[in-house]
């Protein structure tokens, strides 16, 4: 498999590329296993994070789990909210909204338990992912977040993928190209 060699967080790393279309391939960032880049990222997200007045840290499942509880462990923060991809039995009343992203077919929801938007409701929100690319995840936590009450205090990942290096709006690591089927950058 083809792999593209990375620096992240003084990090190397080789993402293997994956294909998501017949003419558009996409390396895969997966921090699931990998302990020191989880926690490499995490200190330099939350130096992004300095200046940006939040209360919460919001992040969907599943990709971004180890990297939000990391990053609320450094900062000290006693609370994180995860978006889920599914209801669960232990959430009252949930809320959802729909979700397309690049790396799941088809159209998912994100679900939030009625306890947990009870907290975010009024609150400041900072939406952390691992990877935004389409931007279509990173809106159906935005609508979450709205529907919950909260207002979003920022956006920031640790890589921002193909166009999304170019929005003003979220703050990242690194700028991950996407690629052809031949494995060079598009």
């Amino acid at each position: 498999m083809a792999t593209y060699r990375m620096h992240i967080a003084g990090l190397d790393r080789d993402l293997p590329i994956c294909k998501v279309t017949e003419d558009f391939y996409i390396g895969a960032f997966i921090m699931f296993g990998d302990a020191e880049l989880t926690v490499a990222c995490a200190r330099e997200l939350l130096k992004l994070a300095e200046g940006i007045d939040y209360d919460y840290l919001f992040t969907a499942e599943a990709k971004s789990i180890p990297l939000i509880h990391e990053m609320a462990r450094q900062s000290g923060a006693e609370k994180y909210f995860i978006a889920r991809k599914g209801p669960k039995v232990y959430m009252p009343d949930p809320i959802s909204v729909q979700d397309r992203s690049i790396t799941t077919l088809g159209v998912q929801q994100l679900f939030l338990g009625s306890d947990d938007a009870a907290l975010i409701r009024g609150r400041r929100i900072l939406i952390v992912d691992d990877v935004i690319s389409t931007g279509g995840s990173l809106l159906a936590m935005e609508a979450l977040v709205a529907k919950a009450g909260g207002t979003v205090a920022g956006r920031m990942a640790v890589l921002a993928e193909g166009g999304a290096a170019q929005r003003s709006d979220i703050r990242f690591l690194e700028k991950l190209p996407v690629f052809n089927a031949d494995g060079s950058v598009k």
